[in-house]
């Protein structure tokens, strides 16, 4: 297993844990990491996507609940939740990694960790969000 999988895997770890203990900061990430630190080859991506969902966490769950037809997101599975907090993130912040990466992962992530409908749900979803920041940068770049 590549190291960028094993960080997207150990992120959406750490993330379901604060997601469950409910508190999503910095003090429930450092509670998680004296339990579970990352290997060192993990390390830099993983805090790099936790971290990334925490400081952009209102803004991601507010794309998710748009591209989700009557779904709130405290009705999705806590896997799925963050799984796509993940993946949106990178769609959204992380220029390098290309689209279908963020989306592929993501969906492979959600199937070894959720339920038998998680690649489908998360595939759906992920689908639309990507389709609407596509549009929102080609009205930004024609509207100067």
């Amino acid at each position: 297993m590549g190291s960028r999988r094993r960080s997207r895997e150990l992120a959406m770890q750490a993330l379901f844990f604060m997601d469950m203990a409910h508190g999503v900061n910095e003090e429930a990430l450092k509670r998680y990491l004296d339990h579970f630190p990352p290997p060192e080859h993990a390390s830099a991506f993983f805090l790099d996507l936790v971290k990334g969902v925490m400081q952009t966490m209102p803004e991601i769950d507010a794309l998710i609940e748009s591209a989700s037809d009557n779904w709130k997101l405290s009705r999705m599975s806590c896997v799925d939740r963050n799984v796509m907090r993940i993946a949106v993130y990178e769609l959204k912040y992380r220029n390098d990694i290309p689209p279908k990466v963020a989306m592929n992962e993501a969906i492979d992530v959600g199937k070894k960790y959720g339920t038998e409908e998680s690649g489908a749900f998360i595939n759906g979803i992920l689908d639309t969000i990507h389709m609407k920041l596509i549009k929102k940068q080609g009205d930004q770049d024609n509207n100067g």
